[in-house]
């Protein structure tokens, strides 16, 4: 690949007659050769993207106190705030500060017998001091969703399946996760890594970028482009599982962020759609011309990828956050230990 900057796909092409089959190769091709592109067109409401913006600034104005009474500890289900260098990516610290949102759900009851990721269902914490974050970001959240899943029918579409192919995988309960992040400025000689390099987890990941750049995918090994932001976009990568069940015909890309220099900062939105947690993903049966291109998915072998929706977005939490792994799930851990002894 020599590409220098990221294909950009007009969203509103989709619904239109004349050109939905441009805009269906436009989006095979950008998901095949790079795995990331600038949606643009997108219909998500320019002043509600602005409310969002205003809002994770406060938040991240509130002082450490505040903060701290919504932190990621108090949450067996992986929500809230996190200091920068909290969260490890391939073992290193990140150095952002972040504050997660999944659905909004009731907790379920879960049994000795149950699967341990039934408790990452569950409610968000919410700042008091800041009562109008939950009520934008719900708002947000449903938006991000609806758009996504027709996306996601677009992607059906361009693989020619059926549109509804990969309903039944999210259905009712999809796996909605926000992150409001903010990358603090690092001095030459300090830590570049605002996020390690990574794969992202879900079916599709959407980024609502600021003005500062910091975002870089690497398009061949060793080979890194900026994702420099482009006003009113958002940028959007193929999950793991989006690679898994097309048996790695499309691409979920390797990317990181690097630090912001001193005296500035960088915020950021992602918005990411993965399947509901009881769900197991299979390989759909591609046409011949299109799987004879499918060269399998690339698994991590020190981080394997699992069909089982639900474990495998287990297996990425304690891996990310072990201080929450140790307080909730002692007992994954436990027996993760006893697996690798045998």
């Amino acid at each position: 690949m020599n590409a220098t900057t990221l294909p950009v796909l007009n969203l509103s092409r989709y619904f239109n007659p004349a050109q939905r089959d441009d805009f269906l190769e436009e989006l095979r091709s950008a998901a095949r050769d790079i795995g990331f592109f600038y949606l643009t067109h997108h219909g998500v409401n320019a002043d509600l993207q602005h409310a969002v913006q205003q809002e994770a600034r406060r938040f991240f104005a509130l002082n450490d106190e505040q903060k701290q009474q919504v932190a990621m500890i108090h949450s067996p289900h992986f929500r809230g705030y996190n200091r920068a260098a909290s969260e490890l990516t391939r073992g290193k610290p990140d150095w952002r500060e972040q504050f997660d949102i999944g659905a909004e759900r009731p907790a379920l009851l879960v049994s000795d017998n149950d699967p341990r990721w039934r408790r990452l269902q569950g409610p968000n914490l919410w700042p008091q001091e800041q009562p109008t974050l939950k009520s934008t970001l719900l708002e947000w959240q449903k938006s991000m969703t609806e758009m996504a899943t027709v996306l996601l029918r677009a992607f059906a579409q361009a693989l020619n399946l059926p549109a509804d192919a990969f309903d039944a995988l999210y259905g009712d309960k999809p796996n909605e996760h926000i992150k409001l992040i903010r990358y603090p400025g690092q001095q030459s000689n300090e830590s570049s890594q605002g996020v390690g390099a990574h794969k992202d987890s879900g079916f599709l990941s959407f980024l609502l970028q600021d003005e500062q750049k910091g975002l870089q995918v690497e398009i061949s090994p060793d080979n890194w482009i900026d994702a420099t932001p482009l006003p009113g976009s958002f940028v959007v990568n193929i999950g793991e599982l989006l690679e898994l069940a097309t048996n790695g015909y499309l691409r979920a890309t390797v990317h990181r962020v690097v630090s912001p220099p001193a005296g500035r900062d960088r915020l950021s939105v992602a918005f990411f759609l993965g399947a509901q947690l009881d769900a197991v993903v299979p390989v759909f049966a591609l046409p011949e011309a299109l799987a004879r291109d499918a060269q399998g998915p690339e698994s991590d072998p020190h981080n394997p990828l699992l069909r089982d929706v639900g474990w495998n977005y287990l297996k990425g939490r304690l891996r990310s956050h072990p201080d929450v792994a140790e307080r909730y799930y002692r007992d994954v851990l436990r027996e993760r230990s006893e697996q690798l002894i045998v």
